[in-house]
């Protein structure tokens, strides 16, 4: 059983989804020891004082969030586990309607979708324009945000948050996926493997399009995305480092930059070489405000989850499961696991 903390909370877990990251932890930047996994739902068995003062949960309450797993700093803190500890303001409420499986998909989905566009992206309005989420904008501020692998978990839930707060989504994704992308906000999707894929792009934005949110982070993909963005350039976000011989032709008039879902935590993250970071405030106070406003959103049933896959097999599924995923990666779907 984990120690309670003043400013967490104990969470007895009910499912989990799996995520590239706990494969990329296990294979870059292994911390033996440690427990794995990021993505959970469960239900609140204990809380801190200064957690239970903040008046937000209960003890009782069924909710959803990310934990920094395979975590070298604090090798309890992972949510493949019976009982896990958790900071509240990277949870939210799980409404009734939602089963364990999908709302163990929302975490990682929500520090990195609302991290990339409004810390990394900085599209126009920042969060403000989600708390009016009707979409009701002039035709002048409703800009062309490309999402490049829309089918993915962070893609579908970037698109989502681009729709409500009244910006235009593209995306890209393989034609099988293409009614997924549509179902979650995309206004257009272009197939990724086209030849002209980056040049469809800037003829459907009239060459203006100055926002790419890469949810692949392949040398490929950054190519196409910085293919389809506008003649006055922009801003290019991605989750992995980027190649520089790829990014350099255009160093003058797009700006790149990459990062983890972890840096909502705003603690040390002790990964190997260039994934490493140092504690920063800001980031966890831009995570509490995130997921605040993601609550909104959930509360007045304007969000769903990504599409899920429930799993068997408990936590022996789980194991099994993230060894699968280097071979046969999911896609338009996350695996979840009942534990």
């Amino acid at each position: 059983m984990p120690v309670l903390e003043p400013d967490t909370a104990i969470v007895k877990v009910l499912a989990v989804a799996l995520n590239p990251h706990d494969i990329k932890g296990l294979d870059y930047s292994a911390a033996p020891g440690a427990v794995h996994g990021g993505d959970f739902c469960g239900t609140i068995v204990a809380l801190g004082e200064k957690a239970a003062a903040e008046g937000r949960f209960a003890v009782g309450d069924r909710v959803a969030g990310l934990v920094q797993g395979e975590n070298k700093l604090a090798v309890e803190k992972g949510a493949f586990a019976d009982y896990i500890e958790v900071t509240p303001h990277t949870m939210v409420k799980v409404p009734d309607s939602m089963s364990d499986e999908e709302a163990a998909t929302l975490g990682v989905g929500i520090a990195t979708s609302t991290f990339g566009l409004y810390k990394e992206l900085k599209i126009p309005g920042g969060m403000q324009r989600l708390n009016k989420a009707d979409g009701d904008l002039d035709e002048k501020d409703r800009e062309f945000v490309l999402v490049a692998g829309g089918s993915t978990a962070t893609g579908t839930r970037t698109l989502q948050l681009l729709k409500l707060a009244g910006f235009r989504p593209i995306a890209t994704s393989s034609p099988g996926n293409f009614d997924l992308c549509l179902r979650y906000g995309a206004e257009k999707v272009f197939d990724y493997r086209s030849p002209t894929c980056g040049a469809d792009i800037r003829a459907y934005t009239g060459n203006e399009l100055e926002y790419a949110f890469d949810c692949i982070a392949e040398a490929e993909t950054t190519q196409l995305c910085y293919n389809a963005i506008g003649r006055a350039g922009g801003r290019y976000v991605t989750l992995e480092p980027f190649r520089d011989s790829v990014v350099k032709a255009r160093s003058l008039t797009i700006q790149p930059s990459w990062f983890m879902a972890t840096q909502i935590f705003g603690e040390d993250i002790a990964m190997d070489g260039v994934y490493a970071r140092t504690a920063n405030l800001e980031d966890r106070a831009f995570g509490t405000k995130a997921f605040q406003v993601f609550q909104t959103l959930l509360d007045r049933g304007l969000v769903n989850s990504h599409p899920v896959k429930s799993m068997p097999g408990g936590w022996e599924g789980v194991i099994k499961g993230v060894t699968s995923m280097r071979s046969a990666p999911p896609s338009g779907f996350k695996l979840a696991y009942k534990v």
